[in-house]
């Protein structure tokens, strides 16, 4: 379980560290749970996005990440359907501002 794991680092260190990760964990074929608030870094790492409501928290929405030529994180944010899972998601998301 990865809890906000990259939250701490400056954006450079981030994707680093998210294409280390994703290289381990796809490696020894393993499945993770990931909590995030970066639209960004879930698309790019996820096969699935569980999108949650506010308190009392219930799943709103699922989508599942299909990206063309999908490899690393820095390299998913290339895809093409990449800024179209970040619209999807952000009309999700229970934020009042």
């Amino acid at each position: 379980m990865l809890d906000e794991a990259f939250s701490a680092l400056d954006y450079q260190s981030r994707l680093a560290v998210s294409d280390d990760v994703y290289k381990i964990i796809k490696k020894e074929k393993k499945t993770a749970i990931m909590i995030t608030h970066d639209i960004a870094e879930a698309i790019s790492m996820a096969n699935r996005i569980v999108v949650l409501s506010g308190r009392p928290c219930k799943v709103k929405k699922i989508f599942d990440v299909n990206l063309t030529n999908a490899s690393t994180p820095i390299e998913n944010r290339k895809c093409k359907e990449f800024p179209i899972y970040y619209d999807q998601i952000w009309k999700e998301i229970d934020y009042r501002g």
